[in-house]
């Protein structure tokens, strides 16, 4: 059965099909088409968005073959790693060989695992959050960057894994180069951030040898009123720590909402620890010794008490 030429703007056609539906090679170079990769074609209107690329891609893919890498972080809505965002390469992988693809612009990689763990996003093969983990984290270098990189698939509102799948993967992928970090790092990974600099605050105290706080729980007032839910806090010495973003820039509902909450938190006896960018950037010493003092301050009291 020959396939129809498609008449929506994202559908992509295999050359072959396009031919045998009676296009003409000289039409199909002609700027009706875009030539996204070797042996397919998308209409001249389609988006230039990933997940485009990638559904002209599979058109011309082996069965087996999965989008991977950071083509996966992208495509499952994850963070990517800031030594990866200006690679803008279609990554694959698959268990044979012999089924690499080898066109411009994608990056063919070989599993030698005796698994592949896949999952679909719409109608992409793509390896599971846990797969991509372990994939992209042995190719970092630094060991935060493993963590930051897992916090980021357990996001409080996107959780697309757990320890437990992170953990059983990592332990059963063997002669990896990394896997040995990778393997060594989870236990530093902490559910239900919002956002990298979170987590890098959080390691920069606990690689200062403070105390790791807890992460994005609530407080609640003596009487049982809500107060607000905190980035991160030390509750044994009512110490909160708030990371101001972008979004506190740009929303200013939320921004009002903050002061008013964390105001009750200072009401209520709280020291309150504002973070920005410029602090983990560029003074963390700055921060450390804020957080240092707070806690100092924290334990004279408890003792006067």
């Amino acid at each position: 059965m020959l396939r129809p030429i498609p008449d929506e703007p994202d559908a992509p056609i295999t050359v072959r099909d396009a031919l045998r539906s009676g296009l003409t090679r000289k039409r199909l170079r002609s700027k009706t088409w875009q030539v996204p990769f070797t042996g397919v074609r998308l209409p001249a209107g389609a988006s230039d968005e990933l997940a485009t690329r990638c559904r002209a891609l599979a058109e011309v893919l082996d069965d087996g073959v999965a989008f991977s890498h950071v083509t996966a972080l992208r495509l499952l809505g994850i963070d990517v790693p800031w030594t990866l965002e200006d690679d803008e390469d279609v990554h694959v992988v698959t268990r044979d060989p012999d089924a690499r693809p080898d066109r411009d612009g994608v990056v063919a990689h070989w599993s030698r695992q005796s698994f592949l763990a896949t999952v679909k996003v719409g109608d992409l093969l793509v390896t599971s959050p846990a797969q991509t983990f372990v994939h992209v984290a042995t190719g970092l270098r630094l060991p935060d960057d493993v963590v930051v990189l897992g916090d980021a698939m357990m996001r409080r509102k996107s959780r697309r894994t757990t320890i437990a799948e992170l953990t059983d993967l990592a332990e059963r992928t063997h002669k990896v180069k990394g896997i040995v970090q990778v393997r060594e790092q989870i236990g530093r990974m902490r559910p239900g951030t919002d956002s990298v600099m979170e987590t890098r605050t959080r390691l920069l105290l606990v690689a200062a040898n403070l105390p790791c706080p807890v992460v994005n729980e609530i407080v609640w007032a003596p009487d049982g009123d809500y107060v607000k839910r905190v980035d991160m806090f030390y509750p044994q010495y009512r110490i909160a720590i708030e990371y101001d973003g972008d979004q506190h820039r740009t929303d200013k509902a939320q921004w009002r909402d903050d002061i008013q909450r964390r105001r009750r938190l200072e009401e209520l006896g709280w020291t309150v620890i504002v973070v920005v960018a410029d602090d983990i950037t560029h003074d963390p010493a700055g921060l450390i010794d804020r957080v240092r003092s707070a806690i100092h301050r924290a334990t004279v009291r408890r003792v006067r008490l």
